[in-house]
C-alpha cells in the first residue's frame, strides 16, 4: 500500500501527526464554578484545537458518568470532578506541569 504524501511539504503524512506536540506545549486550565442553583461544574479550559475539546469531553463524561458539553474550547462538567480530569488529562499525553488545577 502506498504512503500518502503531503502537498505541502513532500513528506509522508505518517510523518506529520503534529498532536502529540501541540498535547505538550497547551497550558489547560481545570477549575471547579458554582452554577446555578448550588450545582457545582467543573471546566476545562485552554484547548486549541475544537475536535480535540469536543473529542476529549466525550470521553471524560464517559469515564466520568456524568453530563457536560463542549463550549467554544472548553469542556464543562457537571459536578466536582478536577483530580479526577486531571489524571484523565496526565493518561492522554498532557504535560503534569502545563495542568492549572
Amino acid at each position: 500500500m502506498p504512503q500518502e504524501i503531503d502537498k505541502v511539504t513532500g513528506l509522508p503524512k505518517d510523518l506529520l501527526d503534529f498532536g502529540d506536540i501541540t498535547k505538550e506545549s497547551q497550558k489547560i486550565r481545570i477549575r471547579a464554578l458554582q452554577a446555578r442553583f448550588g450545582k457545582v461544574v467543573t471546566v476545562v479550559s485552554g484547548f486549541e484545537d475544537w475536535e480535540e475539546a469536543k473529542r476529549l469531553g466525550k470521553e471524560m463524561k464517559k469515564k466520568l458518568a456524568c453530563g457536560g458539553t463542549v463550549k467554544g474550547n472548553e469542556i464543562v462538567l457537571q459536578g466536582r470532578h478536577t483530580p479526577k480530569v486531571k489524571g484523565i488529562l496526565l493518561a492522554e499525553g498532557y504535560r503534569e506541569e502545563l495542568i492549572d488545577a
